[in-house]
């Protein structure tokens, strides 16, 4: 039985993929990532400028995030999906995985798109509200929304999270929406988590029946099953500068 879900699973991340790769390339912030200067962090242990660096210090962290930015000549940085990441020691939300427990969450699942506060969050595709809600703890997503999707008889969700309080407010389930639509804003250190101005982007193709929130950082042990449920966003997104 394990096996026969995980073939379903399997197929379906693939159908997912398969129609992902056809589209043309979304937009979740509103710039184009392919004519902008962009810096492509780096946030594993190979990156020696992190040993001095103390990430749950967040305007330190800041701080570092906009001066690589500037150095860059960029408005944009970008954080890349199916990374191994020392960042995650800032907080105990990833000590352990409800998946495997006892092991440290690591891995990114997501896409970041490191920016100013404020810059607005787009629907990357027709849909729905799906559910939102601030996810308060310290190193968590803080205000995050969930978009649900069909593309033909695919059915498909997106996660922005790290977004403005004020984002949640005029939202409600089932409002529909369509791609390139403001569906909030990047928050501020002070409400999105603690972490420096960024939207987290994700792609979900089962959301194991949670509401507002779903894993973004997996353990490396759930890297396989995680990689299936959560495709990854350059797929849809299409940045030059991660292929």
């Amino acid at each position: 039985m394990v096996a026969e879900k995980q073939n379903t699973v399997d197929r379906l991340a693939d159908r997912i993929m398969d129609s992902l790769e056809k589209r043309q390339g979304a937009k979740v912030i509103p710039y184009d990532l392919n004519a902008e200067n962009l810096v492509v962090f780096d946030f594993t242990g190979e990156n020696p400028e992190l040993e001095s660096l103390d990430v749950s210090d967040t305007p330190a962290f800041t701080r570092y995030i906009f001066q690589k930015l500037k150095q860059g000549n960029a408005r944009v940085g970008v954080g890349r999906y199916n990374e191994n990441r020392t960042i995650y020691n800032k907080s105990p939300v990833f000590d352990s995985s409800p998946d495997a427990p006892g092991q440290r969450r690591t891995l990114h699942v997501g896409i970041d798109l490191w920016v100013a506060a404020q810059t607005p969050v787009l629907a990357a595709l027709d849909g729905r509200v799906h559910s939102f809600q601030d996810n308060r703890a310290f190193g968590d997503y803080g205000p995050t929304v969930i978009l649900e999707h069909l593309l033909g008889d695919l059915r498909l969700y997106t996660l922005y999270g790290h977004l403005s309080r004020n984002s949640l407010k005029l939202l409600y389930k089932n409002k529909e929406v369509k791609a390139g639509q403001k569906i909030g804003r990047v928050g501020d250190i002070h409400e999105n988590g603690s972490w420096p101005p960024h939207v987290h982007f994700e792609i979900i193709t089962d959301l194991l029946g949670k509401e507002g929130d779903f894993p973004g950082v997996c353990s490396l042990d759930q890297q396989k099953r995680y990689l299936r449920l959560c495709p990854d966003p350059n797929l849809l997104l299409k940045i030059n500068a991660l292929e």
